[in-house]
This record gives C-alpha cells, sequence and structure tokens, in this order.
C-alpha cells in the first residue's frame, strides 16, 4: 500500500520525472575509474636508496683509577676538595674508602699549603696525632673539613640571624637587633644587639672538639685562645657592660676565665660622633691541659633606665684558636 504525500493528489503517485525530490537520473557510461583505462599518464613512484646503517663510533677506555698504585691514588685524591672526599670519592668502593679514612691523604692535603703559618699547621698537626693504635677514626678528617684554627667559633656573632645560637635572658624591654650607625672594623654584618634599662645577656658554649679539634691537640699546649667584642652606646644615653670568657674540662669545671667590666658615660666630648663603639680583647696562653668547652657571655643595660632600647650594643664577637707564637 502506498500513501499520498499530499491531500491534493491522493491515490496518484509522484512523478519521477517531475519531481524536485525525485534523484537525478543514473548515468549509464561504462568509463572506468582507473586513470590508465582513462588516458592519464601513471606517476611514477621515486626509487628508494636504501643506506647502509651507520656505525656508533666506539667509545674510548675511561681510565680506571682503582688500577693506579695506592700512591699515585693518594696523591690524585689530595687535590680534591675535603667535602668531595667524604661525600663523593669515600662512596665508590672499599679500597677509595680506606684511603680517605687513613691519616696520610689527610696530612698530603694539609701540605699542600707552603705558607708560613701553613707549614707551622703542618707541624703543630703531626706533633699532635693519636697514637697509630688509637682505633679511633682520624680527627684529620673533622679537621680539615671545618678548619677550627683561625675561624671565628661564635656563630650569629652581630645578629644577622636574630637571637639564633643564643641563650638570652631578656630585662627592660629586652634584646633588640638594630642597625649600626658606624662600621665596626671586622664585622660581618652590619647589625648589633641592643640591650635596654635592665640588664640582657646572652651566652654560647662552644664545644671544641665539636668545632673539628681534638684532645692531644687541645692539651698540647701549643694554642692559644682569643676572645674580642665590641660593645657601645649612644650619646644621649651611656651604658653599662659585662663579659665573662670561661675556659672548661668535661665536667664543665672552670680552668680559667676573663671578665670585664666597663661603664661608657654619656656625652662625651665628641660630640660629632653619636655613636661610640669600643673593643675589649683577651688572649689565653698556656691553657691547662683538658680544656674541652669554652663559655662565653656577655650583658648590658643603660644608665638613665630609659624604656626602650638605650643600652649597650654588642657586635662581632669572636673566639678564635691560634697557634701559639714562640
Amino acid at each position: 500500500m502506498v500513501r499520498c504525500l499530499s491531500a491534493g493528489c491522493a491515490g496518484k503517485l509522484p512523478d519521477p520525472e517531475t519531481s524536485p525530490t525525485s534523484p537525478p537520473p543514473r548515468s549509464h557510461s561504462h568509463s572506468s575509474a582507473w586513470p590508465e583505462d582513462q588516458g592519464q599518464p601513471t606517476p611514477k613512484r621515486p626509487n628508494r636508496q636504501v643506506s647502509a646503517p651507520q656505525t656508533q663510533p666506539q667509545p674510548r677506555n675511561r681510565l680506571n683509577l682503582s688500577l693506579l698504585p695506592p700512591e699515585l691514588l693518594l696523591n690524585v685524591l689530595s687535590h680534591v676538595p675535603p667535602s668531595m672526599l667524604l661525600w663523593s670519592c669515600r662512596l665508590v668502593c672499599r679500597t677509595w674508602r680506606s684511603l680517605v679514612d687513613s691519616k696520610a691523604l689527610w696530612l698530603l692535603l694539609l701540605a699542600q699549603d707552603h705558607s708560613a703559618s701553613g707549614r707551622a699547621l703542618l707541624e703543630l698537626v703531626r706533633s699532635c696525632l693519636p697514637p697509630a693504635r688509637d682505633a679511633r677514626p682520624s680527627p684529620l678528617v673533622r679537621f680539615c673539613l671545618l678548619r677550627p684554627i683561625g675561624r671565628n667559633l661564635i656563630r650569629n656573632p652581630c645578629g644577622q640571624e636574630g637571637l639564633r645560637n643564643w641563650t638570652v635572658q631578656h630585662g627592660g624591654d629586652g634584646w633588640a637587633v638594630e642597625n649600626n650607625w658606624i662600621p665596626v672594623p671586622g664585622a660581618p654584618s652590619h647589625t648589633c644587639f641592643v640591650t635596654s634599662y635592665c640588664w640582657c645577656s646572652k651566652k654560647q658554649i662552644l664545644n671544641l672538639e665539636a668545632e673539628g679539634l681534638w684532645p692531644e691537640l687541645l692539651d698540647s699546649g701549643k694554642i692559644d685562645i682569643c676572645v674580642s667584642d665590641w660593645w657601645g652606646t649612644v650619646r644621649e644615653c651611656g651604658a653599662r657592660y659585662q663579659l665573662l670568657v670561661q675556659l672548661r674540662d668535661a665536667n664543665n669545671t672552670v680552668l680559667d676565665e676573663f671578665s670585664a667590666m666597663r661603664v661608657a658615660v654619656a656625652h662625651w666630648s665628641s660630640m660629632a660622633d653619636p655613636f661610640l663603639y669600643l673593643q675589649v680583647t683577651h688572649v689565653f696562653s698556656n691553657i691547662k691541659a683538658g680544656i674541652r668547652f669554652v663559655s662565653f657571655k656577655h650583658a648590658g643595660t643603660d644608665t638613665k633606665f630609659w624604656a626602650g632600647h638605650y643600652g649597650a650594643r654588642l657586635t662581632n664577637s669572636s673566639v678564635t684558636v691560634r697557634i701559639s707564637q714562640p
């Protein structure tokens, strides 16, 4: 049954030739779809030349330092920085580990400094080495890595890190860190600790063995401990200052000490400088055997009981170990 598309042509089928929706008549041409049948030229494919595979260059033979005699390998390793010796070379193999742990390598490293101070340091180290039968690890590893001779052992000496590394006691309005108005010779930072109208104190206890020294060297009597501290005040208000440095043994028994008390009077004669800085120094010589710690403590306040921070200004504190002068 065929249904009509419109009501006016009921019962009548649409004429396929006149109907707009009828598809176009199919072509009965038998032409081929292939180009050669239609007389069109066939495209030529290019001839592909197969290239021979490229040969990779053979890697050169690498130098194996482990094949060197131990004497030559020690000489090579003595030119490597101490940190790389510990964290890289020591992990290569057992042979390298034994060489890095040996005293010979670190003595070679110290011997590279041909200056007068370098020769004196090498002589001091050789004379203070532990006995050969000592089972402890060689102290030269830590000594060469930390370099404690001539280095300031006080951490954060100018307050560039706030109150970090200091044990503090606050008085008045407590400690503050401010900029210096005048430069302090040798200071690593242009900042200082400022006290208030009541005593403010702070302290560091230095473990000399942890800093890279060892008992035989500390007890040799061939080293000095040098102490230095800078303190100052403002022109409008005077200040009081105290310093106490103690040398202690392993049981915290005091072997030697140095103390200083200073008072700066306000309105000094030089009115051109609004600030005044003074230095306090001391050298511990002929140190008794058994020293293991250095206690460094200083304090300050003002003289007029002013609120705020007008007390002593402390900066550039230092504790250094040096070779004793003959």
